[in-house]
């Protein structure tokens, strides 16, 4: 036991401290309360994402130390949602079971003071979504080394829901086995994104043994827990929550791999001073119809972020084209060089203008993307 005299009156000044951060909090809470009993009367959305967004960033920018601001970042994301839970707590949906990256996902954009909805799929996130069962859906988008997830991009092109945030989560697989060890295993099992993302990784160390893909990497941890025969590629936290243990961590293949997530609502996102506009078209079936449709985004000094490419399953064009783009709808620059993209296309989808709220850890870290199904 320590038994320092030095460290009594620094106590003595944390609890006081302490007990200030009390009394702000509370004082906080009741504003908080004020501004839902307005929202209550006019019918406003309980989450703003611009707004928080901006709260966020604000924090981080503010920021003297010593702690990192990635930690504020998360300390006021908590905040916020506790607040906002005052109101009404928001439904999320997501690819589940418990444990998930996706799940993780959610807790980045609203904080834990939220009620997830675990879904089979991705498609049952999206219909829980549009059917009001959730306020929101979370959704993997695309993987910095696998790639885009194609039926997010097919399911976004059929929605009505829009984008209304994004989410960056490192992405760590852990091998995990009910033994902590491969002695009887005969599978791995792992959604088939994890499983790509593990390729070199597994082909080095067990090439013989059989991987079998499922619906998600909770999905797989949770066989793995009523299986001895079965190993599950997943997050630790998701074997903990299966009663699994590490046989080896950090398996992916690329020690930077990240997934990214959309924000899917009914909610149209208002500019928050950092955003990105999402969009899906095709073209007309002529030589150079692709780069005539991009000039006006040159043209008016709008910056694309990603472009990606999907065959067309119905219709008469060959390709869909999925841009993001630097800004919102509602500048001025964006919305004029939307106007002549969608003036020449021959199918334009506007999927949302949304918060690009990168947080001070993915600003200090490699690469950001391109997403889980995890």
């Amino acid at each position: 036991m320590i038994n320092d005299d030095r460290l009594k009156p620094l106590r003595e000044q944390i609890d006081a401290i302490d007990a200030q951060i009390l009394d702000l909090l509370s004082q906080r809470a009741r504003v908080a309360q004020l501004v839902g009993h307005i929202k209550s009367e006019t019918q406003a959305p309980v989450f703003r994402p611009e707004r928080e967004a901006q709260v966020l960033r604000k924090v981080a920018d503010h920021n003297r130390g010593p702690l990192a601001a990635h930690d504020i970042q998360t300390i006021f994301r908590e905040i916020m949602s506790s607040c906002r839970a005052l109101e009404r707590r928001v439904v999320v949906s997501y690819l589940g079971p418990s444990g998930t990256f996706s799940e993780q996902a959610v807790y980045q954009q609203f904080g834990s003071a939220v009620e997830g909805l675990p879904c089979v799929s991705i498609d049952e996130v999206f219909r829980a979504a549009e059917a009001g069962t959730a306020d929101f859906g979370v959704a993997p988008v695309e993987n910095s080394s696998e790639g885009a997830v194609n039926r997010t991009l097919d399911l976004l092109l059929q929605t009505t829901l829009l984008i209304s945030g994004e989410v960056s989560i490192p992405v760590r697989h852990s091998l995990m086995s009910k033994r902590g060890d491969m002695q009887g295993v005969k599978a791995i099992c792992a959604h088939s994104q994890a499983l790509a993302q593990c390729q070199a990784w597994l082909n080095l160390h067990y090439p013989d043994i059989e991987r079998i893909a499922m619906a998600s990497n909770g999905e797989a941890a949770r066989r793995a827990g009523a299986d001895d025969s079965l190993a599950a590629i997943a997050s630790e936290l998701a074997g903990q929550q299966y009663g699994l243990q590490v046989v080896n961590s950090s398996i992916q293949d690329d020690p930077h791999n990240r997934t990214r997530f959309a924000v899917l609502g009914n909610l149209q996102t208002l500019p928050s001073g950092r955003d990105q506009t999402s969009i899906v078209f095709a073209v007309p079936n002529k030589a150079g119809a692709v780069y005539n449709m991009l000039a006006p985004l040159a043209t008016h000094g709008v910056s694309m972020t990603r472009f990606e490419s999907r065959p067309a399953r119905m219709g008469a064009w060959e390709y869909y084209f999925y841009v993001d783009m630097e800004g919102h709808a509602h500048d001025a620059h964006v919305a004029r060089a939307l106007a002549e993209l969608k003036e020449q296309a021959a199918f334009f989808k506007m999927l949302g203008s949304y918060p690009l709220c990168v947080s001070a850890q993915d600003r200090e870290a490699l690469p950001l993307p391109q997403d889980d199904t995890n």
